[in-house]
């Protein structure tokens, strides 16, 4: 069983923090594969920002599909993720999806906490794509700006137990997630510091692909998420448009 880990933002550094998480959760037999955008942002802080990721998402996907049996799209957000199920005949995984349902079956409702202020409003858009805000405590985050990508998570750790346990009483939320990529693999850090199980997205991912897989199903023929007819394109990466052009 191979897995393809995408990155759709630019920071190396990053990708491996969540290869290592991915690997970790990975169960016997598994083969992680992590890959980087080639271009694009170093971080996703935006809806424009997320368009623009989730295109360069489809356009790896063309062309390394093949080389993987499922995928997961490892940014916060899922930028690019109803895309994918709509053209690809493989399973595709958002870590926020699978986050949130995995949360769901821990606990009535789930608290996202996050790292800066600057990506609430995405994330609140992000589970509302996934028709969840009934489940959802709400998206706290720290009132602070971050620098490099890689510092954030020992900078912010402190603050941010601290922000999820006041925001879990005030909330009455039955689980947590720690969302934002730069936080990959510290859910088994929190469990003996945060008042809830804590939800570990990339983790989930993996689980979740791993199901799927396990699973056996299939590309849908009807309905909204079956493969849309051929089309020619202009301008797009080779790999995307060949695929977009076939029937």
């Amino acid at each position: 069983m191979r897995i393809l880990l995408l990155n759709p933002n630019t920071t190396e550094a990053v990708t491996i923090l969540m290869a290592d998480a991915a690997r970790a959760a990975a169960g016997q037999g598994v083969e992680v594969k992590a890959v980087t955008a080639p271009r694009g942002l170093p971080y996703i802080a935006n809806r424009a920002e997320a368009q623009i990721a989730g295109a360069v998402a489809l356009e790896m996907l063309a062309e390394l599909r093949g080389d993987f049996d499922a995928a997961i799209l490892a940014a916060f957000g899922d930028p690019g993720l109803m895309g994918a199920r709509e053209l690809f005949d493989f399973p595709v995984v958002g870590i926020s999806e699978a986050a949130m349902l995995t949360a769901c079956m821990l606990g009535g409702r789930f608290l996202i906490v996050t790292f800066t202020s600057a990506l609430v409003g995405w994330y609140r858009d992000c589970v509302a794509m996934h028709r969840l805000e009934s489940r959802c405590a709400g998206v706290v985050a720290l009132e602070r700006e971050f620098g490099a990508l890689e510092d954030t998570r020992e900078a912010n750790w402190p603050a941010l137990v601290e922000l999820a346990n006041e925001a879990v009483a005030q909330r009455d939320a039955d689980v947590a997630i720690l969302a934002g990529a730069p936080l990959a693999g510290l859910a088994a850090r929190a469990r003996d510091l945060i008042r809830v199980p804590v939800v570990e997205p990339v983790a989930a991912a993996v689980k979740q692909a791993e199901a799927l897989l396990a699973l056996r199903t299939v590309k849908a023929t009807s309905g909204s998420f079956r493969r849309p007819p051929p089309k020619v394109s202009t301008g797009l990466a080779a790999g995307l448009a060949n695929y977009l052009e076939r029937a």
